[in-house]
């Protein structure tokens, strides 16, 4: 069986005709449409788009500010703009099981909305995402989706996280200048009045948030209770199979069938007069085609509306009557189109783009009912400009009066269907793929690369458009890969650093590298080699690479089974840290958790760590170390650790140094079990965190050793780092724990459990909440010396 062969057959699979016509068919039931807005992919109120989308035919949207760069990752070690590419996707299956759009502020990687961390204010939020930026995004969003009802997921309340707090605010605003005539011209669209914005009247409390006020009173609720009478589960339940798709983050859990799923919501704004009572938040809102002609004050389409809408009806009562649905929907369609071609101008603003909906809807309605199926398949998923790959259409359905039409970006070709199958030119100079695509449709193409059927159903056009199984991304010209892009030098260790190229292309491009002052370059073959001169000083340098002269690019690539695979691409650059560092002369395991690359940057600086698999954690004798370094979220996705957690112990006692990395509370770390001696972790994390980059450490023990052996820690060691100072610090802790320095953010009182450590029998345990790992892999200077005196195995002597 080819790789094609079984695609094709898994998403015939996947996708049933009947399922599919009846999701199809719901949309059909309103003209109301519905934007929820958030921060970070996964802050989408997914249990109520969920029966606002299936059960209501509501169209959902889902307009979120950043592709959550700066989050966790719960699969893998990609961070960054890498992490933003992979949670872009996740969002984009996520919103294919509802049926939402999805619309992204953040346009590209670098662009200046970006996940930079956790923020406690929204002022700091907007300033570092340039509020302008945000507002123009906005109300492009607003502008391009046109919808009814905004409402935003998270309150602007003192407690909540500062890039949600951001987003409420912008909200606001942007729902004002959507409709103003005089608001960001540049943007080319016609103006849009959304009609209300709700704000959630639940707590956004819990283990990361703690709301400081009350969340404000329910004037309406909506109620998600029920189940889907064909797909067979609770709309709580289909919500969590979108939910699941945010892997990265651990997200989709098992809901019990029949629970309540009630949503209490707060009119907080209303476009004309004052908010008043309501019974349901679609009030005063076209509820479908028959009372769209009143709502816009376009009598003269009364009639033809109305007509539509008694067809729409008799095409959902008439399922799974294949040939009756079609015949219902064909009548609908030709009404819309009268109703467009009648639509008077001074209505057009309000129902035009709701009757093209309608088009779009009703004509995927009628091919499903006609059994115009099919499946668009690559023969690669990656190519380079100049290459040729094959495209295969597998017609699905019994209707093959279909006229397929292969759709192309400009300047590729294609050649003629032959067996259903064609060949595709990317063109020399074509752009690479787009990781940060702004927008997911449901019912349109997202794809560069996709195919319209064409075909006519008793003298009606239809047109369906069909992606992809899977895209085709388009990888740069000149590109190349390094066996590591990073090193650190000790001034103790001044020699030639090699670095093995990889995955050339073209293969036989002459590659130069762009060097600072004080390097010799030495480039043989696939190997480059940096020797550093005598005037060359602790500090950050950089190399980049060119091929035949043109910058090179890196390419990353991701593979996950829930979405497939993500490249990404960033400059081919070697970053080489010279650095006055002291190293541990101490035998090192380390235990990682699968979310960072410690041990790994730790032996580039020279220090001998044997990385501990699981199978190695099972039989190794602990009393062959000195130090032991336990990664970030290591106890709860490493088992052995709780097997050999008496043993772990006991080592300490005889003489072991423990480290332990930051982890959170659900992390299976029970405060009386899993340190040797009780120390807690705070929760929610807002309060237990510093998020300030720069924010000022006292030392408290400033005569400790950790302070000070083997490496002197200074006020320079805390300068430069990235994203924020720490999270999850401990908020109680066994009198035999010492902390050691304090920290906090602006206008806080002072956190004192970033940095504890403990004598525990001959031994010592300490336990950091410093994200040491994410500095390291930026090649922080100071970073790496605390760390060097983490892991010597003298602390506790004063």
């Amino acid at each position: 069986m080819s790789e094609t062969d079984k695609k094709l057959l898994q998403y015939q699979q996947r996708n049933p005709r009947i399922v599919e016509l009846w999701k199809a068919l719901q949309p059909l039931k309103t003209c109301v449409s519905f934007m929820n807005t958030g921060a970070h992919p996964d802050d989408e109120t997914t249990p109520m788009l969920a029966a606002m989308a299936l059960r209501d035919g509501i169209r959902v949207s889902h307009a979120c500010s950043t592709r959550g760069e700066g989050g966790q990752n719960a699969l893998g070690t990609e961070i960054t703009k890498d992490l933003g590419a992979i949670r872009t996707r996740e969002m984009e299956r996520a919103a294919a099981v509802i049926g939402f759009t999805q619309y992204w502020h953040s346009e590209t990687p670098d662009d200046t909305i970006f996940d930079f961390g956790f923020s406690k204010h929204g002022d700091e939020t907007l300033e570092k995402w340039e509020e302008q930026r945000v507002l123009l995004r906005f109300v492009q969003i607003i502008r391009r989706e046109r919808p009814d009802i905004v409402c935003p997921t998270f309150l602007d309340i003192p407690g909540q996280h500062g890039h949600h707090r951001a987003m409420t605010r912008s909200a606001f605003r942007a729902v004002v200048l959507a409709a103003d005539e005089t608001a960001f011209p540049e943007l080319s669209l016609p103006v849009w009045q959304v009609k209300k914005l709700y704000l959630p009247a639940w707590s956004g409390a819990g283990d990361a948030y703690d709301d400081d006020e009350p969340p404000p009173p329910a004037t309406v609720k909506f109620d998600a209770t029920g189940a889907d009478p064909i797909l067979g589960a609770d709309y709580a339940q289909i919500a969590q199979w979108s939910r699941r798709f945010h892997a990265t983050q651990g997200m989709g859990q098992w809901v019990e069938s029949g629970l309540p799923s009630i949503w209490p919501l707060h009119l907080a704004w209303v476009a004309k007069g004052e908010p008043g009572p309501e019974n349901t938040i679609f009030d005063g809102l076209p509820d479908g085609l028959g009372s769209l002609a009143d709502f816009a004050g376009a009598p003269e389409l009364k009639l033809d509306l109305d007509a539509a809408s008694v067809s729409v009806v008799a095409a959902i009562a008439a399922y799974p009557d294949y040939p009756l649905v079609a015949k219902h929907a064909l009548t609908a369609l030709t009404k819309v189109n009268v109703a467009t071609q009648s639509c008077p101008e001074k209505a057009a603003g309000e129902i035009l783009h709701r009757l093209d909906v309608k088009r779009r809807q009703l004509t995927r309605v009628i091919a499903l009912a006609s059994d115009i199926r099919g499946a668009l398949a690559f023969s690669d998923d990656h190519v380079r400009p100049g290459n040729t790959f094959s495209a295969h259409l597998c017609m699905q359905g019994s209707n093959t009066s279909v006229t397929p039409k292969i759709l192309l970006p400009k300047g590729w070709t294609a050649s003629k269907w032959e067996n259903s199958t064609c060949q595709i030119t990317v063109p020399l100079g074509a752009a690479t793929s787009d990781p940060y695509p702004d927008t997911w449709h449901p019912d349109r193409s997202n794809s560069q690369v996709s195919v319209l059927l064409t075909g006519k159903i008793s003298d009606q056009k239809i047109e369906m458009a069909i992606d992809p199984l899977a895209r085709i991304h388009v990888l740069p010209t000149y590109s190349a890969g390094f066996s590591n892009d990073q090193a650190v030098l000790t001034l103790a260790d001044m020699g030639t650093i090699t670095f093995k190229m990889k995955d050339i292309h073209p293969a036989d491009a002459t590659p130069s590298i762009s060097a600072p002052d004080g390097w010799q370059v030495t480039i043989q073959s696939h190997s480059i080699q940096l020797t550093p001169q005598a005037s060359v000083k602790p500090g950050l340098y950089e190399f980049h690479l060119q091929l035949d002269g043109h910058p090179a690019r890196t390419v990353r690539k991701s593979h996950y089974q829930h979405i497939g695979k993500v490249f990404s691409f960033a400059p081919a650059i070697i970053r080489v840290l010279v650095l006055d560092v002291k190293l541990p002369d101490s035998h090192i395991a380390y235990i990682g958790g699968g979310s960072d690359r410690v041990d790994e940057h730790l032996r580039n600086v020279g220090m001998e760590i044997d990385s501990l698999s699981e199978a190695d954690l099972a039989n190794v004798d602990l009393s062959n170390y000195d130090t032991i370094l336990i990664g970030i979220f290591a106890f709860r996705t490493r088992p052995g650790l709780t097997t050999r957690l008496g043993q772990l112990h006991d080592w300490v006692h005889t003489g072991g140094n423990l480290v332990t990395l930051y982890h959170r509370p659900w992390d299976n770390w029970d405060p009386a079990k899993t340190p040797p001696a009780n120390l807690k972790i705070g929760k929610p994390s807002l309060r237990w965190r510093v998020t300030d980059e720069n924010a000022r450490v006292i030392h408290m023990q400033p005569e400790h050793t950790l302070l000070n052996n083997p490496n002197k820690i200074g006020p320079s060691e805390w300068g430069g780092w990235e994203k924020e100072r720490g999270l999850y610090f401990a908020a109680e802790w066994d009198a035999v724990y010492e902390p050691l320095i304090s920290m906090a953010d602006k206008g806080e009182e002072p956190l004192t459990g970033a940095l504890l450590s403990a004598r525990i029998g001959q031994g010592c345990h300490t336990h950091t909440s410093l994200i040491l790992h994410h500095q390291i892999e930026n090649l922080v200077p100071g970073a790496y010396r605390l760390m060097a005196n983490l892991l010597t195995n003298s602390c506790g002597n004063n």
